[in-house]
């Protein structure tokens, strides 16, 4: 079996810059980051430092004519993804593997309607606290990429060549028998507590020691369980304990991405979370009444930051 020995990234924020961050310090000759020549001037300027080293990473803009990459890791924000799309054109080959480490459950369909889902695996990152503030990252906990096929209750080629690239550059991962309901897990995760986390301001610690923002985070929660279960992924209220477990591990002063987003002003991924959610309560004909209420007022906020009032 070949190895990936060319991995491109689109994307580096928070959790590229950790990843790639994770293989440079194993394999710098594996990796090179897409970026348009305008923010590679800037990382140049600027530096990019996760926790207390500084990376020179390899950049190459969206136009080089090369050979195609083994592996693309996509690691951009979901108002971004169609950008990203575009920039990977030309370094997508006939055996190349695209990973997805967008949030939310709809990032594989957009990329396998221009590529082909033959090129992809199901993705996502859990565990993390990164945080960044412009290209700086830090973290305490990297966290791990759960992937893979469909099913794996045994590896396709695709998913052996990735498990063997993150084997060998020290990457925490996680193949599960069944994706899509983990990749569904993941997604009520986020919906509980990007949104909640986003309209309260609070950090991991806050969760950990007040009863009421869980019990806010479960209740957008158990919309998801509901939809999935009309979806045939059939969650359970004990995920949501699971979900509990994933975020005391991680350190009090972390923050989600979307309160992140909130604070610096950004845009954030409501559209993937409650947007999809509400979008999905009225195909199945699911009352989703929290995640409306977080919708709007997450969308009020953005709205706050681009307006003079």
């Amino acid at each position: 079996m070949k190895m990936i020995q060319k991995v491109y990234i689109s994307g580096l924020g928070a959790i590229g810059s950790a990843y790639a961050g994770r293989i440079f310090d194993t394999d710098p000759d594996c990796i090179k980051v897409i970026a348009d020549r305008e923010r590679i001037e800037r990382y140049r300027r600027n530096g990019i430092q996760i926790n207390d080293q500084i990376y020179s990473f390899d950049f190459i803009e969206p136009e080089t004519k090369t050979d195609p990459a083994d592996l693309i890791m996509i690691a951009v924000k979901q108002h971004h993804l169609a950008q990203s799309i575009r920039d990977i054109r030309n370094f997508i080959g006939p055996e190349t593997i695209i990973l997805s480490l967008l949030n939310g459950i709809t990032s594989e369909e957009i990329i396998g309607r221009e590529y082909g889902m033959n090129k992809l695996l199901y993705s996502f990152v859990v565990g993390t606290d990164a945080v960044r503030e412009g290209t700086y990252t830090r973290f305490a906990n990297v966290g791990k990429i759960v992937f893979g096929e469909r099913n794996n209750t045994s590896y396709s080629q695709k998913v052996e060549l990735v498990k063997d690239l993150f084997d060998r550059t020290h990457v925490p991962y996680e193949i599960p028998e069944d994706m899509l309901r983990e990749l569904w897990w993941k997604f009520m995760l986020n919906v509980g507590i990007n949104q909640t986390s986003a309209i309260l301001r609070a950090s991991y610690g806050t969760f950990m020691a007040v009863g009421e923002a869980r019990e806010l985070m479960a209740m957008a929660s158990r919309e998801v369980i509901q939809l999935s279960r009309q979806a045939g992924i059939n969650l359970r209220e004990e995920d949501i304990d699971g979900a509990v477990q994933i975020i005391k591990t991680l350190s009090p002063e972390g923050k989600t991405s979307m309160l992140q987003d909130v604070e610096a002003g950004r845009k954030t991924e409501v559209e993937i979370f409650a947007g999809t959610v509400i979008e999905m309560g009225r195909k199945y004909g699911v009352d989703t009444p929290v995640n409306q209420v977080l919708f709007r007022m997450i969308r009020t906020l953005e709205q706050m930051h681009r307006r003079q009032f």
